[in-house]
């Protein structure tokens, strides 16, 4: 899994934010269409595609998309 990949995942569990605002310096909990709805499809994407376990408090420890990466790689 490359971070661009991982971006790019991260971007399909949003429906109306454009795809541009995803980098990996994005703090995600900033964006407008961010909530538990959408934590909780990222938590299950996570599972789905990387076969790896996210938990609640990882997900509100890290705050931009690359720290989420690195807390998911390094599992």
């Amino acid at each position: 899994m490359t971070l661009q990949n991982f971006i790019t995942l991260f971007a399909e569990q949003f429906d109306d934010t454009e795809m541009d605002l995803f980098t990996p310096q994005t703090n995600f909990k900033q964006l407008d269409e961010w909530s538990s709805l959408v934590a909780l499809s990222v938590i299950s994407m996570v599972d789905e595609e990387f076969d790896k376990q996210l938990t609640g408090a990882e997900l509100r420890n890290a705050n931009t998309i690359e720290e989420l990466y690195r807390i998911i790689e390094s599992k």
